[in-house]
């Protein structure tokens, strides 16, 4: 079981949510991710609690961040429980819905983006 835990991560874990992550659960802090994308970049992950792909993937990216000095902004959006937000960013954006996905929005327009295992840092 507990390899099982290091592969995937435990329920717990969502509870443990990293400090950089600043959530997206209104449009309200959907728009002050954009209007923060004018002074540096913005990654918006968009995450699926019920996918254990999601869930590598992310704590992956997380391990990533932890190890940079960068100064980019991170927002997290749990597409399963604001699935229409998730739809608003692919429209606001042009971005087709993936999960997980990662969008780098930069001057208030996503320049980049990226999903499942080819989420990375080095895109930005």
């Amino acid at each position: 079981m507990s390899f099982l835990k290091n592969i995937f991560g435990s329920d717990n874990e969502s509870q443990d949510s990293r400090s950089f992550w600043k959530n997206i659960t209104s449009d309200e802090e959907l728009e002050a991710a954009v209007a923060e994308s004018f002074n540096r970049p913005v990654i918006i992950f968009k995450h699926s609690t019920r996918c254990h792909i999601s869930k590598m993937v992310l704590k992956s990216f997380e391990q990533e961040v932890a190890q940079a000095d960068r100064d980019i902004a991170y927002y997290f959006l749990d597409l399963i429980s604001f699935r229409g937000l998730s739809n608003k960013i692919a429209e606001n954006f042009d971005v087709t819905h993936q999960s997980p996905q990662m969008i780098v929005l930069q001057d208030g327009i996503a320049v980049r983006n990226a999903s499942h295992h080819s989420i990375s840092l080095s895109l930005v």
